[in-house]
């Protein structure tokens, strides 16, 4: 469904999963369902594909096959959903963590500032935080914290500071009235830069991206069988770390346990030495895809 999202290293990430024919594997973020229909293409008549999202608008994008599985749920539940439908462990998983095209292209979802729209965000509409909540109710402190962590907002402080100032004139209730709450503090040459780390540190907080993200990596290691692989591609450096480290240590912080007599504890063994990024080919058909990092690694035998 190029229409709603072109994916993104497609052919590298398929084949970083190793697929077996008879496997059973899970994409975790569906969306234009890209990635799921190459990897149905890979699979046997036996194969079986579980798809994670919590978006209603991907249902649309379901292909006709009796091996797909649509799980309409955020990855955060991954092992219990899987554990629902009969599944205990799973041969591969695979999660494209950008958002989709679709996200910045329906304006009316609030997801980019280019255009005047509900100041939403949220993947899952059925939630009930939307970033209009977050920036009219949440304390200035929360604010600072929020476009320091997600956004790496140099002077996070002055950010709040402005919505602050202009929230207590009246509500911001729609995108553009943000980007026109942030222009004391926004810089001039940089401002798309600005407004997007922006953006994206509200839209990491509406939808909890990065808990969601740790807890389907800490899962991953219950659901994936012996020798199963782990294929992850992230857009931006928060994203990267988490993955990263959780590759190389089985935790965030990255660190390496070592046991007793001194060989290192770790439950992934790495397949890319470092992050796989888009060809001059790919950016070139898809400008969108620039930021994006892959990663890969399989689970060491129990």
């Amino acid at each position: 469904m190029s229409s709603y999202h072109t994916p993104v290293l497609l052919e590298e990430s398929v084949s970083l999963l190793d697929i077996r024919p008879a496997g059973t594997y899970a994409d975790l973020t569906f969306g234009g369902g890209g990635h799921s229909r190459r990897i149905l293409q890979a699979l046997g008549p036996e194969g079986r594909l579980y798809a994670f999202d919590q978006d209603r608008d991907t249902l649309r994008n379901r292909p006709d096959d009796a091996r797909f599985h649509y799980v309409e749920s955020n990855f955060r539940f991954l092992r219990g959903a899987l554990r629902l439908r009969g599944v205990v462990q799973v041969d591969g998983i695979l999660a494209d963590l950008g958002v989709s095209s679709h996200h910045f292209d329906a304006v009316e979802r609030g997801f980019s500032f280019r255009g005047d729209a509900p100041l939403d965000m949220r993947m899952n509409q059925r939630a009930r935080l939307t970033a209009a909540d977050l920036v009219n109710t949440a304390p200035q402190e929360e604010l600072t914290r929020i476009f320091g962590d997600w956004g790496e907002i140099d002077t996070p402080w002055k950010v709040a500071g402005c919505l602050a100032k202009a929230r207590a004139e009246a509500p911001i209730r729609t995108t553009a009235q943000l980007v026109e709450a942030v222009k004391p503090c926004t810089p001039r040459k940089e401002e798309s830069k600005f407004l997007t780390k922006l953006f994206q540190a509200l839209r990491i907080e509406v939808n909890g991206e990065m808990e969601a993200l740790k807890m389907a990596l800490e899962q991953s290691l219950k659901v994936l069988a012996p020798g199963g692989r782990l294929v992850v591609i992230s857009y931006h450096s928060l994203e990267d770390r988490l993955v990263k480290n959780f590759m190389r240590s089985g935790n965030f912080a990255g660190k390496v346990e070592k046991d007793f007599f001194g060989r290192p504890q770790v439950p992934f063994e790495t397949v890319t030495r470092k992050a796989m990024t888009p060809s001059p080919e790919e950016l070139e058909r898809n400008p969108r895809s620039r930021s994006a990092k892959l990663r890969a690694a399989v689970k060491i035998n129990e």
